[in-house]
């Protein structure tokens, strides 16, 4: 800021950071205080600087013989006074005068005067720093976070937008981030034959430098795998071409697997990542061990393979170490023991991660600061295909947290992923009242408005219908029957209003099934599609 009046001018001086302090960066720090001083610089080493900062009041400059080319430029400049301002140890600005006007000097009330004004004008220079520092500070945040925003929604686009559907094979996936973006991804690669790759990775770090390594990882194992078959030798591929590149102390774990659908037979190759968990439906747990070093530390690695039959029933689960890694308030690490104990005490499948996300937060408690990326895939090979006579397939799914108005929320994100469903205009707006109806009975009377209790919701299609998944965490309690609403009976006091909700909701789709397994209520909503023959 500079205003002039009768040969006076105010120039606010800027701080210079000291070169001891750690300076984050890219957040704005004060500009030096040599800077833009009558559209000239002075020097940070020139000796003017240190005089005002130990001048008691106002300075007269042709009194002063310094070997200062700033001193020779502002006597030029015709500045007759200066007036150092002076706040906490730091030179934050100078008032300057020319000549009076009577050509006289500077008196001594003058100068009583000028001191005055420097000892009430240094504080307030001051404070008008810190808060221009601290509006320029913002809005370099918001910068930063909008463009962590837009980095996150680029890394979305590059994972798989639905799980593969497979005839008689189910497939559920979760990626949790925990930060605005992320080192972990998981992919599918469809094969001619009918056969379905399945890659999920681990990039050491988190944030910007890891999500940058995933995105090449991710491309270098594609263009891999459309010219190598074997899983080890796509492995070492991606690998050898990773290891120049990768930036230092960075590497990529990886397991790799192909499934043949029609067998069951799986062939992998694993890069140092956490062994996946085959749980067998006739009981107990497998781990699928591979050897191979992971990719980007060394090149010229070869990579074991090996082989795996899923059974009818049986379910494999790959995930990434921010599972077992998880810590409790108490430091303890939820571990490979648990998350096996954990995987063999339950019936398998895609409800798996459910479980897995519930207990994770039961272990960490409500006031957790996830510490790495956390990211679940499970693959199950169906017990009894001809039992379901609709191929249902995972268009997406959500947590959403227990709080009032979020079944909104819900409607809105599950609109979104039907976008491309045939609903008529009627049969959208019956699902939204049951949506909502049904999600915020799960936020209030499942969870009962607990914020570490989320409510999870599925979308599921078959060509002829589309199913959405409600679950909630009171599996403990029953579910009222939902008896038809008789409004005299109620006031009279002969029918309480619990269960009307229910009534709504299943008089807005075409089937509604309520079920509980002791930890969960599950509600699924299901809706025929008009003009698609059964």
């Amino acid at each position: 800021m500079t205003t002039t009046n009768s040969g006076r001018s105010f120039w606010p001086l800027r701080r210079k950071p000291k070169e001891t302090e750690a300076q984050p960066a890219p957040a704005p720090t004060p500009l030096p205080a040599h800077e833009v001083l009558l559209g000239w610089d002075i020097a940070p080493n020139d000796p003017l600087l240190n005089y005002f900062l130990h001048a008691s009041g106002a300075v007269e400059v042709n009194r002063l013989h310094l070997d200062s080319p700033a001193l020779r430029r502002l006597k030029e400049e015709g500045v007759a006074m200066i007036v150092p301002l002076v706040s906490q140890g730091e030179l934050v600005g100078i008032i300057n005068l020319g000549q009076r006007r009577s050509d006289q000097e500077y008196s001594s009330d003058d100068r009583r005067l000028l001191d005055d004004l420097a000892v009430q004008a240094a504080p307030a220079v001051r404070v008008a720093q810190l808060v221009r520092q601290q509006e320029l500070a913002a809005v370099e945040r918001e910068r930063i976070e909008t463009e962590l925003r837009v980095a996150r929604t680029i890394q979305q686009t590059l994972l798989p937008k639905e799980v593969p559907a497979i005839e008689g094979w189910e497939i559920a996936a979760h990626w949790q981030p925990a930060r605005e973006v992320s080192g972990d991804f998981y992919d599918f690669l469809t094969f001619e034959d009918g056969r379905l790759g399945v890659i999920i990775a681990d990039v050491t770090d988190k944030g910007v430098p890891a999500a940058l390594v995933m995105a090449t990882t991710r491309t270098l194992l594609r263009a891999a795998a459309e010219r190598l078959k074997a899983p080890g030798d796509v492995l070492a591929r991606a690998n050898d071409v990773l290891c120049p590149d990768i930036p230092p102390k960075m590497f990529v774990t990886c397991f790799y697997g192909i499934f043949d659908p029609a067998t069951g037979l799986v062939r992998y190759a694993n890069a140092g990542h956490d062994m996946p968990y085959l749980r067998r439906s006739a009981g107990g747990v497998e781990e699928l061990r591979a050897r191979g070093m992971p990719l980007g530390l060394l090149p010229g690695m070869p990579y074991e393979e090996k082989e795996v039959v899923l059974q009818p029933g049986d379910t494999l689960l790959l995930y990434s170490d921010g599972l077992v890694e998880a810590h409790n308030s108490q430091r303890e690490m939820l571990g490979f023991q648990q998350v096996r104990g954990l995987i063999d005490g339950h019936a398998g499948g895609a409800d798996l991660i459910l479980h897995l996300l519930d207990r994770l937060a039961a272990f960490t408690g409500a006031d957790w600061e996830q510490e790495d990326d956390v990211t679940l895939l499970t693959v199950q090979r169906l017990a009894q295909v001809a039992a379901s006579p609709l191929a249902w397939r995972t268009l997406g799914e959500f947590d959403l947290p227990s709080a009032p108005g979020n079944e909104r929320l819900a409607i809105e994100q599950v609109m979104q992923m039907i976008g491309a469903v045939g609903l008529t205009p009627k049969q959208i707006d019956r699902l939204k009242t049951a949506i909502g109806e049904a999600t915020m009975n799960a936020i209030e009377h499942g969870n009962g408005f607990q914020a570490d209790l989320p409510a999870h919701i599925a979308v599921l299609s078959a060509p002829d219908a589309l199913r959405i998944r409600i679950v909630d965490h009171g599996g403990d309690r029953a579910i009222p029957t939902p008896d038809t609403p008789d409004l005299e009976a109620k006031l009279a006091g002969l029918q309480s209003p619990r269960g009307w909700g229910l009534f709504l909701i299943k008089n807005m789709v075409d089937e509604m099934t309520v079920a509980a397994d002791g930890e969960h209520h599950i509600v699924e909503l299901t809706i025929k599609l008009e003009g698609v023959v059964s």
